[in-house]
């Protein structure tokens, strides 16, 4: 996924190309008619991604559980929201993703600096 989003931010014809598909793609995933943000389909079970939810602000936490729950008991139900209740596109802001990039650079920081040898000169 992330040789994917390097290959977008590089290749500018790419984007282009694309970018007519990406509204389609978010309507076709359905998690917006589920109450859902983007960040909520992040799954939990990276280190890095705890690390993240870590630092998040517990009324967003907390928001962030109520939609999962709300949108398990939908499918569970196998029933949508009533178009009102829907996220809306305005409304889906990134709220994980900038905090996981923070983490994710500290760790490559800290794996670089946990790598380096000590050469001592005679």
């Amino acid at each position: 996924m992330a040789a994917i989003a390097r290959a977008l931010e590089n290749c500018s014809a790419l984007r282009t190309v694309l970018r007519p598909f990406a509204q389609s793609w978010v309507n076709a995933s359905g998690y917006r008619r589920l109450g859902l943000l983007y960040d909520d389909l992040i799954i939990e079970e990276n280190p890095e991604v705890t690390e993240a939810l870590r630092r998040v602000p517990n009324d967003q936490i907390d928001a962030r559980y109520y939609r999962i729950k709300r949108a398990f008991q939908c499918d569970l139900s196998q029933i949508e929201l009533p178009p009102s209740q829907w996220t809306k596109p305005e409304e889906d802001v990134s709220y994980l993703l900038p905090i996981l990039e923070e983490v994710e650079a500290e760790v490559a920081e800290r794996n670089m600096f946990n790598s380096l040898k000590v050469v001592h000169k005679k």
